[in-house]
């Protein structure tokens, strides 16, 4: 793997897992350190993350890693309730049951779970959701539809961590992505839309609930 991609994996990964918190500086020399890299792969990386939109440019601060707002999640949303409902009709329409009824299984296990301490971090779950999106994009069979969702991911990762504390409302998303999956299973589009705009207004709730008690929280 070439350093610029190291580099960025990491910082990344950072990133959407809130080890880097909105407005953070990044130093290229400090990150160069940190990273075992030199100065080079880490601008290289820096110019990656600016165009994901994870990081800024500041004068006289250098870059920084982006805030998140509630005005910027809800326009977010805005967008993803088009996409995730397009993605999900066309879904339904094209997808392959068996494995939309296996997703939906693992979800309404995973919706049972008891909290795992030994998974503070979801990573499991959300493995599993990642899994159903790869599963909904190549249902949907649209390099155009499946561009711009993957686009919007990148930021949807990170908002989404927030609410990784909240157990009751893991296991709640977990059985509203159960439903999707069911609902695409069964070749229904209009079930697979309406499954998807109450789990995008749940989620978005709790994403701002989140984003309120940072705030709360934060000096």
């Amino acid at each position: 793997m070439r350093a610029s991609e190291r580099a960025h994996r990491i910082l990344h990964g950072d990133i959407v897992e809130w080890r880097l918190a909105p407005g953070t500086v990044l130093g290229e020399v400090e990150q160069a350190t940190r990273l075992g890299v030199s100065r080079t792969p880490v601008r290289e990386a820096f110019s990656r993350l600016l165009s994901e939109g994870l990081v800024e440019a500041k004068p006289g601060r250098g870059v920084v890693v982006s805030p998140v707002s509630a005005e910027s999640v809800r326009a977010m949303f805005e967008l993803r309730a088009a996409l995730d409902a397009q993605a999900a009709d066309l879904a339904a329409r094209r997808g392959d049951p068996a494995l939309f009824t296996d997703l939906a299984r693992r979800l309404e296990a995973a919706a049972e779970d008891p909290d795992r301490a030994e998974d503070a971090d979801r990573r499991a779950y959300y493995a599993l959701v990642d899994r159903l999106d790869a599963a909904l994009d190549a249902a949907v069979d649209s390099a155009y539809l499946v561009q711009a969702q993957r686009s919007l991911r990148v930021h949807l990762g990170r908002v989404r961590k927030l609410s990784k504390g909240d157990e009751r409302r893991l296991r709640a998303a977990a059985a509203e992505h159960a439903q999707i999956a069911r609902a695409v299973a069964h070749g229904d589009p209009e079930l697979a839309r309406a499954c998807t705009r109450v789990h995008l207004s749940n989620s978005l709730a709790a994403i701002l609930a989140a984003i309120t008690t940072l705030q709360e929280e934060t000096p």
